[in-house]
């Protein structure tokens, strides 16, 4: 699916015109930006506290027989 998202400001002169356009396309959906107000995103710390972790699988306990190279 596509969206095609118009901002409030061009909806006059766009929406009817891209709705149209598209009419026959099953995969575009024409849509209005209806969001106001202040960002969310700025303004704040990010995330909080974050952990950063080795997700690698912890080695098998235990002693190994040592590996000896080829012999030559």
């Amino acid at each position: 699916m596509i969206y095609c998202v118009i901002p409030a400001e061009l909806e006059d002169e766009l929406f009817d015109r891209l709705t149209e356009y598209y009419r026959d396309n099953p995969n575009v959906e024409v849509i209005l930006e209806r969001r106001t107000g202040p960002e969310r995103r700025h303004g704040k710390a990010s995330g909080g506290k974050r952990e950063i972790r080795d997700r690698r699988r912890p080695r098998a306990p235990g002693t190994f027989l040592p590996t000896d190279g080829p012999i030559e």
